[in-house]
């Protein structure tokens, strides 16, 4: 593997950085396959200095795949996940003093402090220190738990991302309890935003609000599974499912309300409306960024900032679980002016994509024999 730095250099903030080519690239994409074998991966991350690249894997497993050493056995020190349904262990980010402290943080699916296997289920996050021979977790410590806990095995999200001051922001899922997603006594469909220690900043928008969880950022999301940091605006975008139709990219706002389910652009799996939606849009709450009328499926997200292939230079991936794609969208600064699927030959669902420090995409595909690819444009 070519050598991992922890920052990638991001290039000026100019209109022209932030502007991706419009020309189609779908038929100049080259595919590897770097590992395979994986059981249901959900989320990558890379390590500093050529350590390797951290995998999850749904029933519980984190690991280290190095070019040297391949595919690692399983990282001692985890935390025991709910592996049902959409739970397990899910996401994975590094500290951004990772240098100092080796912190590793992981979202995962939690269930009964008796029988974590057992319902009900909500996500939680913690981290651990990794050892420097990268075989085991140590100290893991629970920074967030969901709650209540209303899971019984589906929408717990969640993606991790870090902001450029150090606060870690989570996103996190509406267990289908739609209602929840407007509570503001509760932890479902929400973004929250806490320090790297768990505790809660000052400035979050609910902080002395009756009422009010003083950890939430913003609300009214339905199943959060992409998360990433805009690298020209410093700013958190999210997308999440929507039901039956409604997919969303949103750029969540603090204390703001993204609408579901009284607001939302699709219908019930049944085919029925959504009970208590007033529509398209409602009162008090914001539209999404960018919509698909008939959902993809998305999970995963990152922006393209690198060097390596100009035409993507500027551009959103998303993955796409039911379209079996790799989606890229055009933008012109914050605005999304085109679509474009990539990776549709291949026929699997991609549950996680980023963006490696040599350039490349590095993609997850959603299966029991699951694979890393790692996807580049031939010269």
């Amino acid at each position: 593997m070519a050598s991992v730095s922890f920052v990638l250099a991001f290039g000026p903030s100019s209109p022209k950085a932030q502007q991706s080519e419009g020309r189609s690239t779908a038929n100049s994409v080259q595919v590897s396959t770097v590992v395979q074998g994986l059981e249901n991966p959900w989320s990558l991350a890379f390590l500093p200095d050529d350590e390797g690249v951290l995998i999850t894997e749904r029933p519980g497993r984190l690991r280290i795949w190095t070019a040297q050493k391949g595919l690692s056995r399983a990282i001692q020190g985890t935390p025991a996940v709910f592996a049902k349904g959409q739970g397990g262990l899910l996401d994975v980010a590094i500290a951004p003093d990772f240098a100092k402290t080796r912190r590793v943080y992981l979202s995962y699916a939690e269930g009964s402090p008796r029988n974590p296997s057992e319902g009900p289920a909500g996500t939680a996050v913690g981290f651990g220190r990794l050892t420097d021979d990268g075989q085991r977790l140590e100290d893991f410590q629970v920074i967030f738990r969901q709650r209540p806990k209303l899971s019984n095995g589906v929408h717990f999200g969640s993606r991790l991302v870090f902001d450029d001051k150090g606060h870690l922001f989570i996103a996190l899922g509406e267990n289908n309890q739609r209602p929840t997603a407007q509570d503001l006594d509760k932890l479902q469909g929400k973004v929250v935003r806490l320090r790297p220690d768990g505790s809660i900043p000052e400035d979050n928008p609910f902080i002395g609000h009756d009422g009010a969880l003083p950890e939430i950022w913003s609300y009214g999301h339905r199943n959060q599974q992409g998360a990433a940091l805009n690298p020209w605006t410093k700013v958190l975008w999210t997308h999440e499912h929507g039901p039956r139709g409604g997919d969303e990219i949103n750029i969540p706002g603090a204390g703001k309300n993204y609408g579901w389910p009284i607001a939302t652009h699709g219908i019930n799996y049944s085919g029925l409306p959504i009970p208590e939606a007033k529509g398209e849009t409602a009162p008090g709450t914001e539209p999404p960024h960018y919509v698909w009328k008939k959902s993809p499926g998305i999970s995963g997200m990152a922006f393209y900032n690198a060097d390596k292939f100009p035409p993507w230079r500027g551009s959103l991936f998303v993955g796409a679980l039911v379209d079996r794609a790799v989606i890229r969208l055009s933008l012109d600064h914050d605005k999304i002016i085109g679509e474009e699927r990539l990776l549709e030959d291949i026929g699997a669902r991609i549950r996680d994509v980023r963006v490696g420090p040599d350039g490349y995409l590095w993609v997850l595909t959603d299966e029991r024999d699951g694979r890393l690819l790692k996807v580049g444009l031939k010269p």
